[in-house]
């Protein structure tokens, strides 16, 4: 195991620091007492000033793309593994020699040389039950290190605004770990903790050998009793703690008839099937996959040592990520603008069915994060879209995001919006977002929702923010 002093003993340069996952990183790692420096395309375009103008006040160095931060082979280069040889930071370090790990690397060094790491992983909703979990264990005084792939608005202060990570000087450090590249398999957690298994990144049968090696990696399991896949991919894994809203045999579960369901909210009793302990849970965010989430973090915490009556109290505070159905606002004219993370079939599925379980017509905004996911999902997300949505919602699609690369960009939107519509779902395909938010505010009636969706790209708030002021 790595020792965390060993990290910060020389200097780090990031390249695409801005990054949802690299940002919180190079915050921890600063946070410990490393020299951390960077570079970032979208600061090079000018994209999110406000972002790196905190960084640099924070005292990160950073650097136009073009190597110039790459100036000593005692540097560590941190590159997402999808970054090309071609970039300007991965030649001059190679010129130099320097070493070069991974994001997913380096977290995971941090990670297992903590004395009790709660990892988080599962298709969906880790973002949300990391928070959850991460909050839950600082109300309990742990003091925990949290790494976040969103902003978590309890810890968010005028000093930070963007808190997607806390530094701690507890043993606990707590962070969703990515099986999308696989690199799920480098963590050694004191608590794993499975939320869902469907298809995103790579095939099913992938997935499952992933997980599976994850439960079985960690001192304990925590496992979604509801969930097929995950409660098959933990069939064999020793004194599991399992959480539930449907399986009457999960240990940590809601009593069905207390549940209730509000546009912004939710309440529900929780039951400890251990002791037969039922407690109070009020929690500030909508939808029966948030009542999911809660019980994940409730029962990881508990895997953890904190009582389920101290977890389920500390939610009643929980404030929230930003970006997952995040209530931009009602306009005058009763017209919601929501901000939501949604990005593939098992987000945008959770997101779609909250905003149907309340009245009023949906306008679904949605940009792709790539072309290379959307060939992946595209089948699968079409299906979604045409199914969730009733026959007076619309979807609207704009072209992919793409800040540059050799990616193949020739198939994208224009195919799912036809999927949707042959599926008989309604959709139409407009290539500039640009252009999509003039076309929302052309259908945009009292009592509709907007939602926002999408993930990679920070701007998307920005214009969710931009349709809201421009509501009547």
């Amino acid at each position: 195991m790595t020792d965390a002093a060993s990290l910060t003993a020389h200097p780090w340069f990031f390249c695409g620091i801005g990054g949802s996952g690299m940002l919180p990183l190079a915050t921890i790692l600063k946070g410990l007492g490393a020299e951390v420096a960077g570079s970032d395309r979208s600061r090079d375009q000018g994209r999110s000033p406000e972002k790196f103008a905190w960084l640099e006040e924070q005292g990160f160095m950073l650097y136009p793309q073009d190597g110039s931060g790459i100036t000593s082979a005692e540097q560590t280069l941190v590159a997402s593994a999808a970054v090309e040889d071609t970039v300007p930071e991965v030649v001059r370090a190679a010129e130099l020699g320097c070493p070069r790990m991974t994001r997913a690397e380096l977290l995971a060094e941090l990670f297992n040389a903590s004395e009790c790491g709660l990892a988080v992983g599962g298709t969906s909703g880790k973002s949300t039950v990391t928070g959850m979990l991460g909050w839950i264990m600082y109300k309990a005084e742990h003091d925990p290190t949290i790494m976040n792939g969103a902003v978590m608005k309890n810890f968010v202060s005028p000093d930070s605004p963007f808190a997607s990570a806390r530094v701690g000087k507890g043993p606990v450090f707590v962070s969703e770990v990515d099986e999308s590249d696989g690199s799920i398999a480098l963590y050694r957690p004191a608590v794993a903790l499975l939320l869902n298994i469907s298809l995103d990144h790579k095939t099913m049968e992938q997935l499952r050998v992933l997980f599976r090696n994850f439960l079985l990696s960690a001192e304990m399991a925590v496992i979604n009793a509801d969930d097929v896949e995950a409660s098959y991919v933990g069939e064999k894994v020793p004194d599991a703690l399992t959480f539930g809203i449907d399986n009457p045999k999960a240990m940590i579960g809601a009593i069905a008839d207390t549940v209730e369901y509000s546009p912004t909210g939710l309440r529900a009793a929780v039951i400890d099937r251990r002791d037969s302990s039922v407690h109070p849970l009020i929690l500030a965010m909508p939808g029966r996959h948030n009542l999911s989430n809660a019980l994940a973090a409730i029962a990881c915490a508990a895997a953890a040592g904190v009582p389920v009556e101290h977890a389920v109290f500390a939610l009643r505070s929980f404030e929230g990520l930003a970006r997952r159905f995040d209530i931009i606002g009602t306009s005058p004219s009763g017209i919601t603008v929501i901000d939501d993370f949604g990005h593939n079939p098992e987000k945008c599925r959770a997101t779609l069915r909250t905003l149907k379980a309340h009245e009023g017509r949906v306008i679904a905004f949605f940009q792709p994060h790539g072309y290379g996911p959307l060939r992946q999902m595209g089948h699968e997300l079409a299906r979604t879209f045409a199914k969730e949505l009733g026959p007076d919602d619309i979807a609207i699609f704009c072209d992919p995001v793409y800040f540059g690369g050799t990616v193949d960009r020739s198939e994208g939107s224009e195919r799912i919006v036809e999927m949707i519509r042959a599926a008989g779902g309604k959709a139409e395909y407009v290539p500039s977002r640009e252009d999509c938010g003039k076309r929302i505010l052309e259908l945009a009636q009292p009592g509709d929702r907007i939602a926002v969706m999408g993930a990679r790209d920070d701007t998307l708030t920005d214009f969710a923010k931009g349709l809201f002021a421009a509501l009547p």
